[in-house]
């Protein structure tokens, strides 16, 4: 797996979102393949305040701890100015924490999040099934720094998909971790 070092500047990002863990996610009880089609179903892409609509951010956020712990996941956009969504309820810059049933997709009810400015290692991964290629590159991130001498701050990474060349049977993702 390819890996480089950016900084990037704070952004704000609209979604749908999920509180869970990582086991959670790797027994029955998991959300996040439910998570990914309620984005599909909502029109996030489509808001006037979206900047770059054809990237897609799966953000993890709002640690309770480490990879161990709960989190966040919003998946979305990022947008110019919270406020300009269509139908929001949200106040700006809070971050709606409720967990989605699979019955329960209200539409235009988004979820604000604050990504930190922060200094990112980024992962690129092996190109083929998005599922397969995302859940080994975790697997590889969470054994490099158990070892490493990088230290994650745990205040927001995320994943950057590509919708303009996407293909479930065939992407690559970037896949930001948050480091000191």
């Amino acid at each position: 797996m390819n890996t480089y070092f950016v900084e990037k500047a704070k952004m704000t990002l609209a979604g749908v979102s999920i509180r869970t863990t990582n086991e959670a996610e790797m027994g029955p009880d998991g959300g996040l393949s439910q998570l990914w089609e309620t984005y599909f179903q909502s029109n996030i892409a489509g808001q006037k305040a979206t900047v770059n609509p054809e990237y897609i951010y799966a953000l993890y956020t709002d640690y309770e701890s480490d990879a161990s712990g709960a989190y966040t996941v919003v998946i979305g956009h990022e947008v110019a100015e919270e406020r300009h969504l269509e139908g929001s309820q949200l106040e700006e810059g809070e971050l709606e924490e409720s967990q989605l049933e699979e019955s329960e997709l209200v539409e235009n009810q988004f979820t604000y999040a604050a990504v930190p400015e922060s200094k990112y290692m980024v992962f690129k991964t092996k190109k083929g099934p998005v599922f397969e290629v995302v859940a080994q590159a975790w697997g590889e991130i969470w054994a490099y720094f158990k070892e490493s001498g990088e230290v994650r701050t745990y205040t927001g990474d995320f994943e950057i998909y590509d919708s303009r060349n996407f293909d479930p049977a065939d992407t690559q993702v970037e896949i930001y971790i948050a480091i000191e």
